[in-house]
């Protein structure tokens, strides 16, 4: 595999389906690179299903650093980037700075929640030469203010921002854009409209890529699944089988 750079992944638009997953540590890392998936991503969900919060509200820079050194130990050929965390990207000069501590801690990618609402803080970022992965629709870093996961697009007014958000994306230098939760038939639209990818979280089929939470993919965070996901494997029964056949055995 020829490693994956934000360059090639803008340049799979229209010829190759992109495959993106979580990875929060070194073997998991190292397994989805050896795998073949095209981007990395240690997100902030690692929040919920590794350090057992309710959100991703309360995890920290400390937190998204320690996990993007052990994904980064793996060296994998997918690209690797990481989430700026909740209250990293208030200002462009503390989004700049938050992103350049995951660059050093071996992310080549940063990814933030919103469009033009962080404008500043976007154009920040690209102007420090930090290449950044897009993220609009249903923004878990906002669910104190939602209170809960909806499907966004729906209204006119919602398709509309939606569609700004991703053009000025586009525009500013984003390599590909997350579309969370938004209405399928409006992903669609987004994606033949803006020149860069799209990779799509519980917003239809008709985006450029897929991302889930690796955790969900594979059935070893049982306690909560996302509607949306088809899990592909129940790793934690079998785990659980495997533990209580052991502790028979002794």
């Amino acid at each position: 595999m020829t490693k994956v750079t934000p360059e090639s992944i803008s340049q799979m638009k229209g010829r190759k389906h992109i495959a993106a997953l979580t990875a929060y540590d070194y073997p998991t890392a190292k397994l989805l690179s050896e795998a073949g998936i095209d981007i990395i991503l240690v997100g902030d969900s690692l929040g919920m299903v590794v350090l057992g919060y309710p959100d991703t509200t309360s995890v920290t820079m400390a937190d998204m650093e320690h996990h993007t050194r052990a994904a980064a130990r793996a060296m994998p050929q997918s690209l690797l980037a990481a989430d700026l965390p909740s209250g990293s990207y208030d200002t462009p000069e503390t989004a700049v700075a938050n992103a350049n501590r995951l660059i050093a801690a071996g992310a080549e990618a940063v990814k933030a929640e919103g469009g033009l609402a962080i404008a500043e803080q976007i154009k920040a970022i690209r102007t420090a030469g930090i290449p950044f992965l897009g993220h609009i629709g249903m923004l878990p870093q906002t669910i104190h203010k939602e209170k809960r996961y909806r499907i966004k697009g729906r209204s006119l007014e919602e398709k509309q921002a939606l569609i700004a958000d991703a053009q000025f994306l586009a525009d500013v230098g984003a390599f590909a854009v997350v579309l969370e939760l938004v209405d399928p038939p409006l992903a669609a639209e987004i994606t033949k409209r803006i020149p860069i990818p799209t990779i799509g979280i519980g917003s239809g089929k008709d985006c450029d890529g897929q991302i889930l939470v690796f955790n969900d993919l594979v059935g070893t965070f049982p306690w909560f699944r996302p509607r949306f996901v088809k899990p592909h494997l129940e790793a934690f029964a079998l785990m659980r089988e495997a533990i209580t056949a052991w502790r028979a055995s002794i």
